[in-house]
């Protein structure tokens, strides 16, 4: 059987063995939403490497998995199954997902001010449908997005932030995804919808981990709209099971004058891929969206973006890092999209990558179409070794080897983690990567 035969036999699998899972709701429109998504699942395309934007994956691994929906949530749970947390109770929004189902008991979100709506997307389509239905309902899916189509196919759960106009969230919201799988591989699949309506503003941290050497194929959608003046500062930690699948794909529209701040860290998963869609709907938005990756042995890291500039006036930065310390493989695929009549786009897209082993492989590519006459563009890719003078330098005050590369590849690191504001998100980052460097004193 050829790769795309297996990837249809594969999608059409997980649509037959999971969907009498998930009972048919009370609210029309999620019916028909999910029935839609599931007749497009089967004559979408299947993602093969002779498709641009999937010519460096290869599904085959994906393919020869079961994943069954886990539709029981799970409520064993205490604090001690999540390690840390970035905030203290008291100085956060908490809310906890395992496998896609929101657990209540472990979050804290009793107490909300100015009429935000923060929680479990399955209790707002149940008590205020339409509030989400003018959102989901309306889904213009691309037909051959398939994952996000398997994904509507099974709308069930996930977070809902609604901020109405002009309110500030007065502390910051930290959602966690724990995901874990026992006797079958897990399929987890959140969609969650953030809305900040005109002048509003909030921070959002969310977290993806797992308990142990879970087993599962997470596949989230995260949909975020900015009306005009809104702000938005969101930070994305995907540090999971060495033998879990992760895709995620984050939808941005913003509207005029309204600012998107985001950190994307990746570090965990046997395979993972994020992709990152932004669109313009009024002038003057700013759109700011940084990574860093890490790739350790069998590892695949995959980040794909597409920032459409479709009107005047707006500005987008993507600058992304990357520290390969094993024999794995981190891609890199962005593009830039200027249309003809966005005059006055300001877009820089960067990429640079710290290759500290032989064995692996990085493909990186870096993309502008540009269409307008009046913009200022860049882009840029880099990959490259520790530089031995400054290794030396290190040496000669001392360090031994492991603690000397340690320090550049942090250094190397805090060029992206200085973008972020909040001490407390930054030093969690920062002391999660110091981590995972200690842990390969071997290559260093």
């Amino acid at each position: 059987m050829n790769d795309l035969s297996a990837g249809r036999q594969w999608f059409d699998d997980i649509i037959d063995q999971n969907k009498l899972l998930l009972t048919d709701s009370n609210v029309e429109w999620l019916n028909q939403t999910r029935e839609r998504a599931r007749e497009q699942v089967a004559t979408a395309g299947v993602p093969t490497r002779k498709h641009e934007a999937w010519r460096y994956t290869s599904l085959d691994h994906l393919f020869n998995k079961t994943y069954q929906k886990q539709d029981v949530p799970f409520t064993a749970l205490d604090d001690g199954d999540i390690e840390t947390w970035v905030y203290n109770e008291e100085d956060s929004y908490r809310l906890v997902f395992a496998n896609g189902h929101c657990v209540p008991a472990l979050s804290n979100i009793t107490v909300l001010p100015d009429d935000i709506k923060l929680g479990s997307l399955r209790a707002v389509m149940s008590t205020d449908p339409d509030l989400v239905s003018q959102w989901i309902a309306k889904d213009t899916t691309d037909a051959n997005a398939i994952f996000k189509l398997l994904n509507n196919a099974f709308i069930n759960d996930g977070l809902f932030l609604h901020v109405p106009e002009g309110v500030i969230v007065d502390k910051p919201i930290e959602v966690v995804y724990l995901n874990l799988s026992f006797d079958l591989n897990a399929l987890c699949q959140p969609r969650s919808l953030v809305i900040l309506e005109s002048g509003a503003q909030a921070k959002l941290v969310e977290r993806y981990v797992s308990t142990g050497d879970s087993e599962y194929l997470f596949n989230g959608v995260n949909e975020l709209h900015l009306d005009a003046h809104a702000n938005l500062q969101h930070y994305r930690i995907q540090d999971e099971s060495n033998k879990a699948h992760h895709f995620s794909h984050i939808g941005l529209t913003q509207n005029a004058d309204s600012q998107y701040h985001a950190i994307n860290i990746a570090t965990g998963a046997a395979w993972s891929r994020t992709e990152f869609a932004a669109q313009f709907t009024g002038e003057h938005a700013v759109c700011d969206v940084n990574g860093l990756y890490t790739v350790a042995d069998k590892q695949y890291t995959d980040f794909h973006l597409d920032v459409h500039h479709n009107l005047p006036n707006c500005q987008s930065r993507e600058n992304f890092r990357g520290i390969v310390f094993g024999a794995g493989r981190a891609v890199f695929d962005g593009k830039i999209l200027v249309e003809k009549d966005a005059q006055k786009t300001d877009a820089q897209l960067s990429n640079k990558n710290l290759l500290l082993v032989e064995n692996a492989e990085i493909d990186t590519k870096p993309q502008l179409e540009i269409y307008a006459d009046d913009v200022k563009c860049s882009h840029g890719t880099t990959v490259g070794k520790i530089d031995p003078n400054h290794l030396f330098y290190l040496r000669s005050r001392g360090l031994n080897k492991p603690d000397a590369y340690k320090m550049l590849c942090l250094g190397f690191a805090e060029q992206t983690l200085e973008q972020i504001t909040d001490e407390r998100v930054h030093d969690y980052i920062q002391s999660h990567i110091a981590n995972l460097l200690s842990r390969q004193e071997a290559v260093l």
